[in-house]
């Protein structure tokens, strides 16, 4: 039930562009071709078995844990939902 200035479902639609961005988002940013041995932040080994189950991987569990961290705390704030994107 939309209300105002939006058409029946409107809210819906927005709510599955918002998904859909993050995914879109999220398979930016897997890995792909060689893995590194070698963990391009701390210089520690990458174990084979990560290496092997990530196509790709450039970081170790604990690097790749805190560049997670810090990319999460950039997202926070959802754009399609603030007022100020409303009123444009």
């Amino acid at each position: 039930m939309a209300g105002g200035w939006s058409r029946d479902g409107a809210e819906h639609e927005q709510m599955d562009a918002t998904v859909n961005d993050a995914l879109d988002r999220l398979r930016r940013t897997l890995p792909t071709g060689d893995s590194a041995e070698y963990c391009d932040e701390c210089g520690e080994s990458i174990p084979e078995a990560r290496r092997e189950a990530l196509p790709g991987v450039q970081h170790c569990v604990g690097c790749q844990t805190e560049l997670e961290k810090q990319t999460k705390a950039a997202e926070l704030f959802n754009r399609r939902g603030s007022k100020d994107s409303q009123l444009r």
